[in-house]
């Protein structure tokens, strides 16, 4: 009686030390103003609450008014800063060292690998330039640029044929072929394991609070993630074991897996080539999906885009049917105002993250090693001190601004060494999409198209379109 006495006076003793340190965290310094919320789950629910697209997070707009543009706060079980402040998200991106390196969601560091994820030096270096190889520019103006033509114009006809699409679906179904089959030949119609269900449901766990419990989320998201990583490590195994090239990415893994001196050991091609997919697919669909719904809603926009398009067409001569060139891509300007606008707007992540990995000092703050810097973009992307009528989508205050790489106000792409390596993959495939678009079809969003962020951007109704070939 009296030993369980003493256990459950020694629990109680350790449980109350433990709320005690989560609240009051060690620092060698002074740490920036805060509150960590509950013992490990921290204030995730509040940050994980819908809100408007048109709104700055309600859970950060708070935080803001009350402790200024940095401040600490307990995510996902991590002791976290949230900075705001443009200077400071700026300072944070262009560091690339050993101190401070990308850092993701609990639920993707555990899916993919920190390893894989945080790499940085020479290992980020040789993985970018191994990715570049497939979506980089030259890839993309001697040969991506033609394969998204044609699989763009297939599948609005089968849209048109079909009348009325579903755009989430219909652009995501597009993207995983062309991506998928550039990364490693896979076909979705053939194979009877679907990766993309598998990707849809582990996509829904990535921002959930991490309970490995079954009927929750994250469960379900691991499950799908472990299902899609074994279809990929069976083609890549295969693959390896024949020998036969398809002339795609894969082809070149294999190949770089046999190097002595390769970061590439079976377990990492795997992810990432899943890591890949994740990123080819996902973003560029909801970018297709985004624009798509916002130029429906601006009939000026829609005009002045048609403008552009119907001039690189009359320019073309009698050529009018033949691709899209790498220059026309280039002399686009307004659509890529158009798609800077969309990447501003929509805020497709909530933030950026790095992890400390040695003391560092910000604006006179310590941050204590082990804790994450979470840089708010939409924050800075919605600020009505950087942007005229923010929540507004106007292409036209891109006019005569730096349209294809970062800046203090503006890192939809990430910045500096960090800058995203399908950022240029992006924007031609949706600059392809409008120009089929735009020219050749007729459509309006008959259902749907709402959208709420939680803290990801959600389509609760999806966005449904009638679409038909304007001349027949």
């Amino acid at each position: 009686m009296e030993a369980g006495l003493c256990l459950v006076a020694l629990l109680v003793i350790w449980v109350s030390h433990f709320i005690y340190r989560w609240s009051n965290p060690n620092c060698n310094g002074k740490l920036p103003p805060g509150a960590m919320g509950l013992p490990l789950i921290g204030d995730t629910f509040e940050f994980l609450a819908s809100h408007s697209l048109y709104e700055i997070s309600p859970f950060i707009s708070k935080r803001i008014a009350r402790y200024g543009p940095l401040f600490r706060v307990g995510l996902f079980g991590q002791k976290m800063v949230v900075s705001t402040d443009p200077e400071t998200n700026y300072s944070i991106f262009r560091q690339e060292n050993q101190d401070l390196v990308l850092w993701h969601f609990g639920t993707i560091e555990e899916m993919v690998g920190e390893k894989l994820l945080a790499s940085h030096g020479s290992i980020h270096r040789y993985m970018k330039n191994l990715v570049l190889r497939m979506v980089g520019s030259e890839s993309l103006r001697v040969k991506l640029l033609h394969e998204m033509d044609v699989a763009t114009q297939r599948h609005l006809r089968s849209w048109a044929t079909d009348g009325r699409v579903h755009v989430i679906d219909a652009s995501q179904k597009m993207l995983l072929e062309l991506v998928a089959g550039k990364l490693l030949s896979y076909d979705e119609s053939k194979q009877a394991k679907k990766l993309g269900e598998n990707y849809k449901t582990f996509k829904d766990g990535l921002v959930s609070l991490p309970l490995n419990i079954p009927g929750t989320t994250f469960h379900a998201s691991i499950q799908a993630q472990k299902r899609a990583m074994k279809t990929i490590e069976e083609i890549y195994l295969e693959r390896k074991a024949s020998k036969i090239p398809m002339n795609d990415f894969l082809d070149h893994i294999v190949e770089e897996a046999k190097k002595e001196d390769t970061f590439l050991n079976d377990t990492n091609v795997v992810k990432l080539l899943f890591s890949l997919l994740l990123a080819g697919y996902d973003s560029t669909s909801q970018a297709v999906t985004l624009v798509t719904k916002f130029i429906s809603e601006h009939p000026n926009v829609l005009v002045e885009l048609t403008k552009e398009h119907e001039t690189i067409l009359k320019n073309r001569g009698s050529s009018k049917n033949s691709d899209i060139t790498w220059e026309e891509y280039k002399s686009m300007t307004f659509t890529h105002m158009v798609i800077n606008e969309t990447i501003r707007l929509s805020n497709m992540v909530p933030g950026i993250f790095r992890k400390v990995l040695k003391d560092m000092q910000i604006n006179g703050y310590t941050i204590p090693k082990g804790w994450i810097i979470m840089a708010a973009l939409p924050v800075v992307h919605l600020s009505a001190d950087k942007y005229e009528n923010p929540f507004v989508f106007n292409p036209w205050r891109w006019q005569g601004k730096e349209l294809n790489a970062g800046s203090k106000t503006f890192m939809g792409f990430g910045i500096g060494v960090r800058l995203c390596v399908g950022a240029e993959f992006t924007k031609v495939q949706m600059a392809v999409y409008l120009h089929h678009l735009v020219t050749k079809y007729s459509w309006s969003v008959y259902k749907g198209g709402e959208i709420i962020r939680r803290p990801v951007n959600i389509f609760p109704n999806g966005i449904h379109i009638k679409i038909e070939e304007k001349y027949k």
